[in-house]
């Protein structure tokens, strides 16, 4: 690949082709040479944050687009970035306020300014103002990908018709990012309507003809590597990175309950939800790079421990919100709590980078959180094993040896939960989990349908509602799929 080259009119081409490559490592790092390069350039930073993105660099993004608008405000793409931007932050009021002005321009990308709006008013619950939007239609509509909004804003109305949309919409589209959005709505819906093995066929099926291929072996090779390390009974590594004491991280499957726990804590006036955040995996890249994981940790320098981990905080810091707790009369330091579901896979890591943070080891009955996984619209790259229930199987096995190993070696500060049990019993566990946070327990928690912040994971509806049962067993629905094999997990968290 030739080098970037001040002024060339190529490199921000070649950019966007590595983005629709999914090449997205490749094309940050071009773009980032070429903001260098071309410092009073906005459209390099616009394709920086583009780049970001996909990688979940989101405040990196910010960052990049922030420094894009600087020089030229009124850029219609770097609005949209922002708003889309602000959005995957929580910040969707003020996404929403930005998409809003913005759609009322009628700039030349307001087709994906109306996808963007719609998309943030739906998830944030908004729901008269995005059936307003979808009422009042406008060019945006006409696209195929507002197919799926249209469905949305009909189910109150019209259930059965919403249904056959989405379900039409899988079958005839030639876009499989929006086959797989329209998919799993329909999956969702016809799973809600006890039309379960409609639903798990379409889930199939979607999951057949949108998923690549997907290697759980590297998984679990990385995996079994770490549990050698782990089984001589000791750490291999001495932790010299920063301490991290009011920085907590959820250890958890998706669908396992880590949504419904971040919103209870993120109710806690001395405790911070930051999302998903990509420190961490950005933490563990290093690592790779620098030919140090697993077995390598022992080698880690001071100063690369320090770089890595005052980075991670850094991040983290930028995703609490400032005012968090001025108005209830809270005192003493927050804590952040990273909800990155990549955790379990890289526990030396936090404890060689991050000595003295927090671990709260998640876990439920391994059917339920199977079917939930397999029934719902993962990365298909980042989470391609969701597409079959025996690579789900060998991926919740190889985390319920690897957790509770690598608390009892490495001597974590962790704690562990069944989601059951904090269902049943929310205040007794969350208790404990506070604990080892190092904060007080306060009843606001117990609520955690009244957290406004926005929720864009996939449970967004589920943890509307109060403390509830409703997903428990529900495996059975679809017990038609599940054999003997699975009576060798058990649903405990380690």
């Amino acid at each position: 690949m030739k080098p970037l080259r001040p002024h060339d009119p190529a490199d921000l081409a070649q950019i966007d082709r590595l983005i629709a490559q999914q090449r997205s490592s490749e094309a940050l790092r071009l773009a980032e040479a070429f903001v260098a390069k071309q410092p009073k350039n906005a459209a390099g930073y616009g394709a920086a944050a583009r780049a970001a993105i996909p990688l979940g660099r989101l405040s990196r993004a910010a960052e990049l687009v922030d420094r894009g608008l600087r020089l030229a405000p009124n850029d219609a793409s770097l609005n949209l970035l922002r708003g889309i931007i602000d959005h995957r932050l929580g910040h969707s009021a003020a996404a929403i306020e930005r998409l809003s002005a913005l759609l009322a321009r009628a700039t030349a990308n307001e087709v994906e300014v109306g996808i963007a709006l719609a998309e943030a008013l739906h998830r944030s619950g908004r729901r008269a103002e995005f059936e307003r939007l979808v009422a009042a239609g406008g060019r945006w509509t006409t696209d195929e990908r507002a197919s799926v909004f249209r469905a949305r804003a009909m189910l109150a109305s019209d259930r059965a018709r919403a249904v056959d949309e989405l379900v039409r919409t899988t079958h005839d589209s030639r876009n499989p990012v929006l086959r797989r959005v329209t998919g799993f709505e329909a999956v969702r819906l016809l799973d809600q309507d006890g039309r379960y093995r409609e639903a798990f066929d379409l889930a199939t099926l979607v999951h057949r003809e949108t998923t690549p291929p997907f290697d759980v072996g590297a998984i679990e090779s990385e995996v079994e590597e770490q549990l050698r390390l782990l089984e001589k009974g000791r750490a291999w590594f001495t932790p010299q990175g920063p301490r991290a004491e009011r920085t907590a991280f959820v250890v958890g499957l998706p669908r396992s309950g880590t949504t419904l726990l971040e919103q209870m804590l993120d109710r806690h006036p001395l405790v911070d939800g930051i999302g998903e955040f990509e420190g961490a995996l950005a933490m563990y890249d290093a690592l790779v790079g620098l030919g140090l994981w697993p077995a390598g940790l022992r080698s880690l320098s001071k100063a690369d421990a320090e770089r890595l981990g005052s980075e991670y905080l850094a991040g983290a810091k930028e995703r609490m919100p400032a005012n968090a707790g001025a108005n209830n009369g809270s005192t003493g330091e927050r804590v952040s709590f990273d909800k990155t579901l990549h955790v379990w896979r890289l526990l030396p890591a936090i404890a060689a980078v991050l000595p003295g943070a927090a671990l709260v080891h998640i876990a439920r009955d391994p059917r339920d959180t199977a079917i939930s996984m397999h029934l719902s619209n993962f990365h298909p790259r980042s989470w391609g094993f969701t597409a079959s229930l025996p690579a789900i199987r060998r991926v919740i096995a190889l985390e319920r040896r690897v957790v509770p190993k690598a608390f009892e070696v490495l001597g974590l500060r962790a704690t562990s939960v069944r989601y059951e049990d904090l269902v049943d019993h929310p205040e007794r566990e969350i208790r404990r989990v506070l604990e080892t946070l190092g904060v007080p327990f306060d009843p606001v928690v117990l609520a955690p349908e009244q957290n406004a912040r926005t929720v864009l994971t996939l449970s967004h509806e589920q943890v509307r509602r109060p403390i509830n049962r409703a997903s428990i067993g529900r495996w059975r629905n679809y017990a038609f799929a599940f054999g003997p094999e699975w009576d060798a997990l058990d649903g405990t968290a380690g």
